[in-house]
């Protein structure tokens, strides 16, 4: 038996979003070391926690 999956299988859906809050982190980042990026960090978490519940539904 091979190990499971320590992250999710992303949908090409959540995969885009994850990108775009990415993308949008590094332009924060670009602003200054000090700016706010909790609520980035938290929608991508948010992305992932769904694929993992949708995963343990199958």
């Amino acid at each position: 038996m091979g190990k499971p999956d320590p992250e999710p299988k992303l949908t090409t859906t959540e995969k885009a979003k994850v990108a775009y809050y990415v993308a949008r982190m590094c332009k924060r980042d670009l602003a200054g070391e000090t700016v706010h990026q909790a609520d980035l960090e938290r929608k991508i978490e948010r992305v992932i926690e769904g694929a993992r519940k949708r995963g343990d539904k199958r």
